[in-house]
């Protein structure tokens, strides 16, 4: 009997090891680092060589004339050109002008696509109306809509801002409609109960609940 226990205390005690061990090599922290080498051609290497052939593809076209120089430069214009504009202090205020004109543009798309995904999400007839042309719009890439712009508009702020919204504004209402339409019927249910109807309801129960939708 005293071997048997023996035996049976050594067996538990290689097990507590065995489990000791497997835990500790679980909480090791590898230390091995990746060469700089295997980092650099993994990381480095991929953009390098994508911007090197857009670089040399640009030069041939215009080698090869393929337009004229006032529509497509070569590149060693351009860096010069942004290079004077840096030594002359405007480089910031041509890059503000782009952003500020997104970001006035992003916030008027915004202001419309809100209400307007609101309106198709929660009126039918209004879903059945354009729903379907909000989709097709969506699906229309922004560059598409510079020559008709430019066409109706000219080249004006007006034409950017409207290019901006017809891209921007399906997008936006569509990702509304969908976000509403994720929202569970239980959360409606309550927020009647609750009293929060109309525009309270859309504001403290819809909104919330159709963000990660929205966003």
């Amino acid at each position: 009997m005293a071997s048997t226990e023996s035996t049976a205390t050594v067996k538990d005690g290689n097990d507590l090891d065995g489990v000791e061990a497997g835990l500790d090599a679980l909480e090791t922290v590898q230390t091995s680092r990746t060469p700089l080498r295997e980092t650099l051609i993994r990381k480095v290497l991929p953009p390098v060589t994508a911007i090197a052939l857009v670089l040399v593809v640009w030069q041939l076209l215009v080698w090869a004339e393929a337009a004229p120089a006032y529509k497509l430069p070569s590149p060693s214009d351009v860096w010069g050109e942004v290079r004077e504009s840096w030594l002359q202090g405007t480089l910031f205020d041509y890059i503000w002008t782009s952003v500020s004109r997104g970001l006035l543009g992003f916030l008027m798309a915004l202001a419309i696509g809100t209400p307007l995904g609101l309106l198709v999400a929660r009126v039918r007839f209004v879903r059945a109306a354009i729903g379907p042309i909000l989709s097709g719009l969506q699906s229309l890439p922004s560059v598409a809509w510079v020559a008709p712009a430019v066409l109706w508009l000219g080249l004006n702020n007006s034409m950017m801002y409207a290019v901006i919204l017809l891209g921007a504004v399906p997008s936006i209402a569509n990702g509304l409609v969908s976000g509403v339409d994720q929202v569970p019927p239980l959360f409606l249910r309550a927020g009647r109960t609750l009293g929060a109807t109309g525009l309270k309801g859309t504001w403290h129960i819809v909104m919330p609940a159709a963000l990660p939708g929205y966003l």
